[in-house]
């Protein structure tokens, strides 16, 4: 890409554990954010002032919508976190934009993510819409790469 160019918004995927999941049609929540500290002190002569600092950084969470298929990736992952079987269920792992010629454009880095809930769109008999899965996944830190 050019100095000026911009990237678009052509497809998504994750990589967990070396698993590739492609076709994820909605990202939402990429958000990199860190803890403010406020310091109050006095200075030299007397004045109050009040100084902000970073903290910590902040977990997340991100949402990730699909078109249903036979791949259970979404299911056994949302599984094993709900038996508690949390040896199995954090992992690391990547959000990967891809560029209209499947080139990535940039990853998202996640840190100990592990998902949170799963949910299926609203199913109407009759109706020719498609049947997608929510997916959102905690994370306990973030990184553009």
């Amino acid at each position: 890409m050019g100095e000026y160019d911009v990237s678009i918004a052509h497809s998504f995927g994750i990589e967990v554990d070396g698993i590739q999941i492609k076709h994820i049609s909605e990202v939402s929540g990429l958000k990199l954010e860190q803890d403010v500290v406020e310091v109050k002190m006095n200075t030299p002569d007397g004045k109050p002032i009040l100084v902000k600092m970073p903290g910590l950084p902040k977990a997340g969470e991100v949402t990730l919508v699909r078109n249903m298929t036979a791949d259970m990736s979404f299911d056994t992952w949302i599984k094993d976190s709900r038996f508690g079987q949390v040896d199995k269920i954090r992992k690391g792992g990547s959000i990967i934009l891809y560029d209209l010629n499947n080139a990535v454009v940039k990853r998202y880095k996640l840190t100990n993510a592990w998902p949170k809930s799963l949910e299926v769109n609203a199913l109407k008999a009759g109706d020719n819409a498609v049947v997608t899965e929510k997916l959102v996944v905690v994370f306990e830190d973030m990184e553009a790469e």
